[in-house]
């Protein structure tokens, strides 16, 4: 913990202009003289009671602006949103933030270790942010872009402040506690047996049907998710994870590491009860104020197409739309994010002429 605590410090001092208090009331940096101006900041900002590490960078801070809510719930795209999304940049602004219990934000409050993470808690940082960002851009609204876990935070976002958000979108949409977990189960059994797979057969059935109580089930199940999505998809690029080099130090990476050990263990609960079993998004009504598009890997067996389909049936909202993609598994690739970037390009000339003027 001691370590966290230095590194948070010096982190502090290295991504804020000097001199800077530990925790400024604002992002450094962050201002837009004119809509055609650039902008690239980083920093915390105060959420939620904490300070929590936010990146934006864009070259025209009057594009739209993409907020991302990451997945895992420890797994922050901060270190590599460059190598991935440098060519969204032209046309977004792209927003990354690191969650409550993950990455910078975890490392610069360590004592949030001895809290237990919430959806309403997390769901209102999401909120707030999204409020600081529209009003520092001087834009009425911003896209909310949502991916696993971050799927289910995103919704409840969506549906608590419609206002803040010009549009939803949904990659590997998590829905449902019991019904994801049974599909996973039932898909990857049934994809075992038709490879004549007796040992994945055998170590999957010794777990028996979800729900579970015992945390390491949810961690034998994503291996075998993961071996059989890879024989089925196109894989990312390597040079998509290779973290810039703010975030390629052993402090930094002891950090991402120790938000990803908390955060799964407060996702999966230690005994199966932790954020994970109280997701239910169809409970929480059918009713989207604003347009909804979900984007899905045909081969993804965490998230499973049937799933997510059977709740883009269900809601309703002022537009939706259902993007299937070929080969593809739970995991971004090219082909999941081209699809994204797609929908996105559809739909930007109206949120440009939505969103109001840049502010200083």
């Amino acid at each position: 913990m001691r370590l966290l605590a230095m590194l948070a410090v010096a982190a502090t001092l290295l991504l804020t202009p000097s001199p800077a208090p530990a925790l400024s009331e604002e992002m450094p940096a962050l201002s837009c003289a004119s809509p055609e101006a650039p902008i690239e900041a980083q920093g915390f900002v105060p959420i939620g009671g904490i300070a929590q590490w936010v990146t934006v960078r864009g070259s025209a801070c009057g594009n739209p602006i993409l907020l991302f809510v990451h997945g895992g719930p420890g797994n922050p795209m901060s270190p590599f949103s460059a190598n991935v999304f440098r060519e969204w940049e032209r046309d977004f602004t792209i927003v990354q933030w690191d969650q409550r219990g993950a990455g910078r934000t975890f490392g610069r409050n360590p004592a949030t270790a001895d809290d237990a993470l919430s959806l309403e808690r997390m769901t209102q940082d999401g909120v707030e942010l999204a409020d600081f960002l529209a009003r520092r851009f001087g834009q009425d609204r911003v896209v909310l872009i949502g991916t696993s876990w971050g799927s289910a935070l995103a919704v409840h976002m969506a549906l608590a402040r419609p206002d803040l958000f010009h549009a939803y979108v949904g990659v590997s949409q998590l829905v449902q506690y019991r019904a994801n977990q049974e599909e996973s189960y039932r898909s990857l059994l049934a994809r075992a047996r038709a490879a004549g797979d007796a040992e994945t057969v055998a170590a999957i059935e010794a777990l028996g049907p979800p729900p579970w109580t015992n945390p390491r089930y949810f961690g034998v199940l994503r291996r075998a998710i993961r071996r059989y999505e890879r024989q089925a998809t196109d894989p990312p690029p390597d040079s998509w994870w290779v973290p810039a080099p703010l975030y390629a130090t052993p402090e930094a990476a002891a950090a991402y590491e120790a938000g990803e050990d908390y955060s799964f263990l407060q996702f999966v609960g230690a005994a199966g009860d932790g954020l994970y079993s109280r997701i239910d998004l169809p409970a929480l009504g059918r009713r989207f104020e604003i347009p909804v598009f979900l984007v899905q890997g045909s081969e993804d067996l965490l998230t499973v197409p049937e799933v997510s389909r059977r709740y883009f049936d269900y809601l309703t909202a002022p537009t939706k739309s259902f993007v299937l993609v070929p080969r593809a598994g739970h995991d971004p690739n090219p082909a999941v994010l081209d699809a994204v970037r797609a929908l996105l390009l559809q739909h930007a000339p109206r949120w440009r002429s939505a969103g109001g003027a840049a502010a200083n």
